[in-house]
């Protein structure tokens, strides 16, 4: 099976946004009932759904399999065998290395699971906003603060005007002087965290174009964002699936990050080697 056909699972919750209701009842029957589909025939699954045949082979199709019987096997393979195998329970009996492997491969079935959800018109949409904008703001709240810090932190290099605050107020304060020359990018694992919405009515009051990155595609974020990027995670004990989104969030910073100073050419490397000159000052 090639990459185009696995991550079932992915391709549906990165999509769903853009599903029409018929689309949205099949993909909620599927998101939270997989092993109904391993075992039930397509005139089964339709009839429970009271749907047309017809209506889960297109379905099938949109989400990039060649029929309902190629989207079974890699449904089947994808909860079956990478979730007993790389999501292996964690358990008090496991030693440190063991631990600590299960921990990597958490984190490489993220970032692998992401990749194939990509898509890279989104990408250049986002790009292209980010190198147009006046200004460019990150948000964050909990541990997605963190990565908005670490994108302002990459951000600067580029040239471009550029902020993060950790504190909602001084969020809210920010996003309110923000226009619409500019762009705001709202981190969010569950895209539905409230100092983010607040944030988000703020922007969409001002005009700010918005780009968001979260775990998951049916939510209040994605669904008012102009642009949305978005990870996948599962979660395994003693860590919350938005410690490994963690990762992919960062990853997707650094991919709109090179993809930026790619763009910019020469007035990148002008601020890059502007920033250098000025750190080099702190090394002995």
């Amino acid at each position: 099976m090639d990459n185009n056909q696995k991550h079932a699972l992915a391709r549906i919750r990165s999509n769903y946004g853009k599903f029409s209701d018929k689309e949205k009842k099949i993909a909620d029957y599927v998101l939270y009932n997989p092993q109904n589909i391993i075992h039930n025939t397509i005139n089964q699954v339709a009839d429970e759904l009271e749907i047309a045949e017809s209506t889960v082979f297109r379905f099938c199709k949109r989400v990039g399999f060649k029929g309902y019987q190629a989207f079974k096997i890699a449904l089947a393979a994808e909860i079956v065998t990478p979730m007993k195998d790389i999501h292996e329970k964690i358990s008090d009996e496991d030693s440190v290395g063991s631990v600590s492997e299960k921990v990597f491969r958490s984190n490489i079935k993220t970032l692998e699971d992401t990749l194939q959800i990509v898509d890279g018109a989104v990408f250049q949409k986002a790009t292209d906003a980010i190198i147009g904008a006046n200004r460019v703001e990150f948000f964050g709240s909990g541990g997605s603060a963190v990565v908005a810090l670490d994108a302002f932190h990459k951000f600067i290099r580029t040239g471009l005007q550029v902020n993060a605050h950790l504190e909602s107020h001084m969020q809210l304060m920010s996003a309110s002087q923000l226009t619409n020359q500019d762009v705001a990018v709202l981190i969010s694992h569950s895209g539905s965290t409230k100092d983010m919405l607040d944030i988000l009515q703020t922007l969409k009051a001002k005009g700010v174009i918005t780009i968001s990155i979260t775990n998951f595609a049916k939510s209040p974020l994605t669904k008012e964002a102009d642009i949305s990027l978005y990870t996948v995670s599962e979660e395994i004990d003693f860590r919350s699936e938005a410690m490994s989104s963690r990762i992919a969030q960062l990853t997707i910073i650094d991919a709109l990050y090179t993809n930026t100073m790619i763009a910019k050419k020469e007035d990148a490397r002008k601020a890059l080697q502007n920033m250098r000159e000025a750190i080099s000052l702190k090394r002995l």
